[in-house]
């Protein structure tokens, strides 16, 4: 996230300004929104994100690793004057990620994202980002990315499924108060809640928090080698990770795909709760 981008962000989010022309959210429906880019995966990006996530280096790259070439569409929509909800303050909630099959280090991806309309939710109101990434016509990985905007709370709403299974931690990860401004560098996610105890501190939380992409990373990290080509990784993300930290990564098999998550190793609450399974 640029600094200019960061500043669109940023600025919806601040009394009076947010009432200026070209700042001010019009409330529009969203699923009108759409960006698309082109970009070439590069080897010296491919390296510096796994070394930050735990990848082992390969000529593919890892799984998790084009939502990060399409996180600049995701801001520039959110940073539109039609999408309902500034971007400081929503949450990212889940993620499904699709590959069909490895993107090869110099392929040049065409990235695509759009939005869903906004739909009720139990806490508030969410909305979906669909992205997906072809070469040379053929969709090679595709992902939707749920954010919910807290509000008033819909008890007749439906709650969103998704990945429910916490696997008990067998194996703890100690995370240095760095991991945000290191996931931050390769991402191009600078939102201040990641970067300091301060920045954090002033949006709400009592130190920094990893990013909800980083630990879904780094809990892929952890089974990439047991992945097929063609998987789906399903996602929820539950309580943030404070940095400095300790977490505990479990894993067990189930059909057709393994069930993972992160946990607390003081009380085995679940920061992270996921599952993946084979595609056809």
């Amino acid at each position: 996230m640029a600094a200019t981008t960061l500043l669109r962000a940023a600025l919806p989010s601040i009394p009076v300004v947010n009432q200026l022309p070209g700042v001010r959210k019009t409330g529009a429906d969203p699923s009108s929104l759409h960006e698309v880019r082109f970009a070439t995966v590069t080897r010296a990006h491919v390296t510096s994100y796994a070394a930050v996530c735990g990848f082992p280096v390969k000529d593919v790259v890892p799984l998790t690793f084009p939502h990060v070439l399409a996180f600049p569409l995701h801001m520039a929509v959110m940073s539109s004057p039609d999408f309902p909800f500034p971007a400081i303050g929503t949450v990212h909630l889940a993620n499904s990620i699709t590959r069909h099959r490895p993107v090869e280090i110099g392929e040049t991806l065409q990235l695509e994202v759009h939005t869903s309309a906004v739909q009720p939710h139990p806490k508030g109101r969410a909305i979906d980002f669909l992205a997906r990434a072809t070469a040379d016509g053929e969709t090679v990985w595709e992902s939707t990315s749920t954010y919910l905007r807290r509000g008033r709370d819909n008890p007749d709403a439906d709650a969103p499924g998704g990945p429910d299974h916490v696997v008990p931690g067998r194996v703890t990860w100690r995370l240095g108060s760095d991991v945000g401004r290191r996931y931050a560098a390769v991402s191009g996610d600078h939102n201040p809640i990641h970067l300091y105890r301060l920045t954090a501190r002033a949006l709400g939380f009592p130190r920094q928090i990893a990013h909800g992409m980083w630990s879904l990373a780094r809990c892929v990290a952890a089974l990439e080698n047991r992945l097929p080509d063609a998987v789906t990784v399903d996602a929820a993300f539950k309580k943030p990770i404070l940095l400095p930290g300790t977490v505990a990564f479990g894993q067990d098999p189930v059909e057709s795909g393994i069930s993972f998550a992160l946990t607390s190793p003081r009380n085995g609450a679940p920061h992270v709760v996921g599952r993946t399974r084979s595609v056809s």
